[in-house]
């Protein structure tokens, strides 16, 4: 099944949830140890490949 091609919204929406998401992470006072830069680094790769694949696309 083919995948819907995302919006430049939708990309812009995606990555700034990503990045609240981190900011909240950071800010939230939680001591930053090797699992929770793990957990940023990973997410951060789930979100960005695929949006960089879907622009790569695109041109």
């Amino acid at each position: 099944m083919a995948r819907k091609k995302l919006s430049n919204s939708q990309i812009i929406c995606i990555v700034l949830l990503w990045g609240i998401l981190c900011f909240i992470l950071i800010s939230s006072g939680a001591k930053l140890d090797g699992q929770a830069i793990f957990a940023m680094v990973a997410s951060g790769i789930i979100v960005f490949v695929p949006i960089y694949k879907q622009i790569r696309r695109r041109e």
